[in-house]
């Protein structure tokens, strides 16, 4: 079994401490399906990026930012994927996602990183 398939993010409540409740991090949640599956082995090759397969869902986390190329994407998956049909493989997500293209999806762990991202009318 590859590494990335035995990494897990997760801490026991007893080891937690006050430092760890704060963090720039973001991720996705997705239920497991072929296209979580292209997705989840596609960022694991990432650098930074920590994929976590539980019981019918795939976790991808990261720190800060993670970049979703839809063309890369679709490339693993051997069929097209969209933005918009990559949001609904995701089942949930933390930190702010942002569409910055058709090609690129964002997720941003830091919220003064989004801020140039997003403007006001």
């Amino acid at each position: 079994m590859s590494d990335y398939h035995s990494q897990n993010i997760f801490k026991s409540f007893k080891d937690l401490e006050f430092k760890d409740t704060v963090s720039h991090q973001c991720g996705v949640t997705m239920n497991d399906s072929v296209e979580a599956r292209a997705i989840a082995e596609l960022m694991a090759t990432k650098p930074g990026i920590t994929v976590t397969y539980l019981p019918a869902m795939i976790r991808v986390d990261g720190e800060g930012r993670i970049t979703f190329k839809m063309d890369e994407i679709s490339e693993a998956l051997g069929r097209e994927i969209t933005a918009q049909t990559f949001e609904i493989s995701t089942s949930t997500h933390y930190g702010r996602m942002v569409t910055i293209d058709e090609n690129t999806v964002v997720l941003f762990g830091n919220m003064d990183e989004v801020m140039d991202f997003v403007s006001y009318a």
